[in-house]
């Protein structure tokens, strides 16, 4: 039996609209606060010298374009996700450590414990051991309430399958399709998730673009001052002892 059977449409798009715009507001606020000194800290500057780059330019953008896809995928999954499943649930955001929603269902006296992961791939043992702590954290208020409990760990995209060996689970792993199922009685709520979002993401992407164009540009001359010769060609040596050096 799904966890919610009357979803409100309206409270689920005012989520969305909501996750999306932390999602673009905490992406820019990340591109923005750029600095070429501290990303060459982090980065090999050998592999770039491998790949022959010739100008400041193609080490910006490669710097650039990477971060960018290792941020959004970060920022995304810890803003969008949450707030529509909540909303979807119609449950409340839980208090409880390493838990995301709580569902109490007074006609059946349960109380559901959910963990919102982004993808199917975010735990290793150590990860999961912790999250099997909080579900038994979070069983004891059932027991004092003397409701009956379930847990589950939601996964918002994907697939995930029951591997069928270990010990029985205290908790229930659902992914993509059927996680929202669960959550919301709706077999094609997953796909409703797109349609929901209409042209809300659209009225961002001015701002974005202009936040990435501008940190480009400032990289650049940032990479150019920093790393440069005189005759605008890359110092690797520079380089180098910048990143590697004493």
């Amino acid at each position: 039996m799904p966890l919610n059977n009357s979803y409100d449409e309206q409270e689920v798009i005012k989520a969305i609209a909501t996750a999306l715009e932390t999602f673009y507001a905490n992406l820019i606020e990340k591109i923005d606060g750029l600095n070429i000194k501290k990303v060459m800290k982090r980065k090999n500057p050998y592999l770039y010298r491998a790949k022959a780059m010739q100008s400041a330019s193609e080490i910006v953008e490669s710097v650039l374009t990477a971060f960018v896809s290792s941020s959004e995928e970060t920022i995304f999954g810890n803003c969008f996700f949450e707030p529509i499943a909540i909303a979807a649930s119609g449950g409340n955001k839980a208090l409880a450590e390493g838990i995301d929603i709580m569902i109490q269902d007074k006609t059946t006296n349960t109380i559901s414990a959910i963990a919102v992961k982004s993808g199917p791939s975010v735990f290793n043992a150590d990860s999961k051991k912790r999250q099997e702590q909080n579900f038994m954290a979070a069983s004891k208020l059932a027991q004092q309430a003397k409701a009956r409990y379930e847990a589950y760990i939601g996964y918002c995209y994907g697939k995930k399958k029951d591997s069928g060996r270990g010990k029985p689970k205290m908790y229930q792993e659902l992914a993509g399709k059927r996680f929202w199922a669960e959550l919301t009685g709706d077999e094609d709520f997953y796909i409703k998730i797109i349609g929901y979002m209409g042209t809300m993401p659209e009225k961002y992407v001015a701002n974005y673009k202009e936040s990435y164009n501008k940190a480009a540009n400032r990289l650049v001359r940032e990479f150019s001052n920093s790393f440069c010769k005189e005759d605008g060609s890359i110092d690797w040596e520079k380089l180098v002892e910048f990143n590697s050096g004493d």
